[in-house]
């Protein structure tokens, strides 16, 4: 089976904007840098077919929470989402973009649906797909941040939980601590990272480069 193969070399024909060595050549390039990626990418053609995964995307149809793979297509798992998404697709066939929310239980992401036309206004017969990440954290550069800003293991914690949007009371009543040492704990994130609040704080980590964390087997 060749679901998650190289991409598609007559999709990626289009000529690179400088020599590339020939035994490096360009879809195994944009495959490679693809899988970097902390965002699924999918492409697909007209009729599901799944011609391109990188490897966030693998991991997503692997667990089937909301999308998955069947003979080689792709299927949105549940009845309302896949009403939507075939709304989307239509459109995108037509050369427009898409935004649609897709969700589960426990699960809450935005796909994003893209036509890869050749030519303006020219047949779409190829659409990308880009998954949200899960969360911030899941960038792979959001540790780094953390060390970069002498964050402690706890201030990483309420750093990651204020990016899900949750209150002050919330992170202490997840975390079993008080509020006030929640309080002292986002000041302290905002003096270490230069920040004015914690607004800033949060979208500062949102713009991270979206980095695909390492394997637990080659982080070092």
């Amino acid at each position: 089976m060749t679901l998650y193969a190289q991409p598609d070399a007559a999709f990626l024909e289009a000529a690179p904007p400088f020599p590339l060595d020939e035994t490096d050549p360009a879809p195994a390039l944009l495959a490679l840098l693809l899988d970097e990626l902390a965002h699924g990418v999918l492409i697909i053609s007209t009729q599901g077919k799944i011609l391109y995964a990188n490897q966030a995307a693998r991991r997503e149809l692997d667990r089937a929470a909301v999308l998955g793979a069947e003979r080689g297509e792709l299927k949105v798992l549940m009845p309302a989402d896949a009403k939507a998404f075939q709304n989307a697709l239509g459109k995108a066939m037509a050369g427009k973009r898409g935004l649609i929310r897709l969700a589960a239980e426990a699960v809450d992401f935005t796909l994003a649906l893209v036509p890869l036309q050749r030519q303006p206004g020219g047949p779409c017969d190829r659409i990308a797909l880009l998954l949200s990440r899960v969360g911030v954290s899941e960038s792979g550069v959001f540790g780094a941040f953390a060390r970069n800003h002498g964050l402690t293991h706890t201030e990483e914690q309420v750093l990651v939980l204020l990016c899900r949007c949750l209150s002050t009371p919330e992170i202490a009543t997840q975390m079993k601590v008080a509020v006030s040492t929640v309080r002292s704990h986002v000041r302290s994130l905002c003096a270490k990272t230069a920040s004015s609040g914690v607004r800033e704080l949060v979208n500062r980590v949102a713009i991270l480069p979206p980095i695909a964390p390492l394997p637990l087997g080659q982080i070092h």
